[in-house]
């Protein structure tokens, strides 16, 4: 009998990284990261490899790089699981034609998707990025420069855009808005 395929596949291990906006919780398997998140997600571990063990502290140390603004973009592998072919072209789009440091309205993202009229589809695509910061979904704000909504909280996407754009950003934890 050969060996099972599946259990190496299925393998997924989680680590919590305390970043300046709080801890994230990171989430990878063989592929690469599959989840990155302001919050737990229940039953993510599923054993663990030397691949993934280095896949995880790959990306801890890009993540301890981006937050001391030396980082601009993120070379990692990832292993996007879930999604219709348009949230992973959402996601496409905001990895590949969104700068850092840059921002653009849901409406342009959804152009630049292909699809202008589906601005709330993108939006909604936005809400359900499986990989915060590294596909970023905060740099899309909302039509006339307000800063439009973000899953984690407002006060987490002002920090994030602060911190690409060169302002000052030392995050404190206050409920605003």
């Amino acid at each position: 009998m050969g060996p099972d395929r599946n259990s190496s596949r299925d393998r997924r291990l989680t680590r919590i990284y305390d970043s300046p906006v709080g801890p994230l919780w990171i989430t990878a398997d063989e592929e690469g990261i599959t989840r990155l998140a302001f919050s737990e997600e229940e039953g993510s571990d599923k054993g663990s490899s030397l691949r993934i063990q280095s896949i995880l502290e790959k990306t801890i140390g890009e993540l301890d790089e981006y937050f001391a603004g030396r980082r601009s973009f993120f070379d990692i592998p990832l292993h996007i699981i879930r999604g219709t072919p348009f949230q992973r072209r959402i996601w496409r789009v905001l990895q590949e034609d969104i700068p850092y440091g840059e921002t653009v309205s849901y409406a342009q993202e959804a152009a630049l998707a292909g699809r202008p009229r589906a601005c709330r589809a993108a939006a909604n695509a936005n809400h359900l990025n499986p990989i915060a910061i590294i596909i970023p979904c905060h740099r899309v704000i909302a039509a006339g420069g307000k800063i439009g909504g973000y899953g984690a909280g407002i006060e987490k996407k002002r920090f994030l855009l602060d911190l690409e754009s060169g302002r000052s950003h030392q995050w404190i934890s206050t409920v605003s808005e």
